[in-house]
């Protein structure tokens, strides 16, 4: 009797980063769900059409992805593990396609701002954003579109049976992503486990000192905290905060219950083992098991 393999949903075509960074994160051969939003990998995953979604939550050189730290907020899931993926871009043509032959180059606006020095090099060639690098890869294939190459990973390449004319075009090459993976089920007892949470605090003065303070008075070591807006309260603003330690520690359990006799508004969005770093590579297996095929 085969088992069934574990799915996970992600945004973006097959070929996509996300899917690549959920293949490395995952330890078994897993089954790719590709939607066309971000809200949609956070719906499946809370209506439990399947029991893993992945999404990027922060780039070391773009920043934030505010909307998935929004989400996080708007659905009762919670995250169970990240993963930091190095982000290599290449230049992917129809085959015979050269340099001289390019009048435009599509792909995601990041991945377009990521390689800006490279398309600066192009004489009279046109960046076009479009909403996914891997689907731009899919675009130029379904177009035919032979004065056209899009940016993307070396999975959609192969995905696509396209080649990749160039490599490593990225500006920056310490370029990685971070991507967290959600579930309806909270994960427990990590190894070396951060924790993140997102609350609100009273608009007075000291209000953010006093909520930081009470993982200072117990030694425990803040790793980001991002600010968004609070919804339906202008110039008021939720705080998503990670630190180190299980939320099940005693000395993070007091450091919480502190913060709750402080914090107007306090969740706990999981505790998780710290990501490894990976790079993002050819997962040919994928071919075998019948995941070629778009939706």
């Amino acid at each position: 009797m085969t088992t069934p393999r574990i799915q996970v949903a992600f945004q973006g075509a097959l070929g996509a980063y996300s899917e690549l960074a959920a293949r490395e994160f995952f330890p078994e051969d897993i089954e790719v769900a590709p939607e066309v939003t971000f809200d949609e990998v956070f719906e499946k995953v809370e209506a439990g059409a399947v029991p893993y979604g992945i999404v990027p939550i922060e780039n070391s050189l773009a920043g934030s992805i505010h909307q998935n730290y929004d989400l996080l907020l708007e659905h009762k899931l919670w995250i169970v593990g990240e993963i930091k993926l190095r982000i290599v871009h290449h230049l992917i043509v129809h085959p015979g396609v050269g340099l001289a032959d390019l009048r435009k180059v599509v792909s995601h606006p990041q991945a377009l701002s990521q390689c800006r020095d490279f398309l600066r090099g192009l004489e009279g060639v046109e960046a076009v954003p479009v909403y996914d690098t891997a689907g731009a890869v899919r675009l130029i294939r379904e177009e035919k579109a032979m004065d056209t190459g899009a940016i993307a990973s070396a999975q959609a390449a192969e995905d696509y049976g396209l080649e990749i004319l160039e490599s490593g075009i990225e500006s920056n090459h310490e370029n990685f992503t971070r991507f967290l993976i959600v579930a309806r089920e909270r994960k427990t007892q990590a190894q070396d486990p951060k924790t993140s949470i997102v609350f609100s605090a009273k608009n007075i003065p000291g209000a953010l000192f006093k909520s930081l303070s009470v993982f200072a008075l117990r030694d425990i070591d803040l790793l980001k905290i991002e600010s968004r807006p609070l919804h339906g309260s202008p110039w008021q603003y939720l705080f998503y905060l990670d630190f180190e330690g299980d939320a099940e520690e005693e000395r993070c359990q007091r450091a919480l219950g502190h913060l709750e006799e402080i914090a107007t508004f306090l969740r706990i969005l999981g505790s998780y083992e710290k990501g490894k770093v990976a790079d993002g590579r050819l997962h040919k297996r994928r071919a075998s098991s019948g995941q070629r095929k778009d939706r």
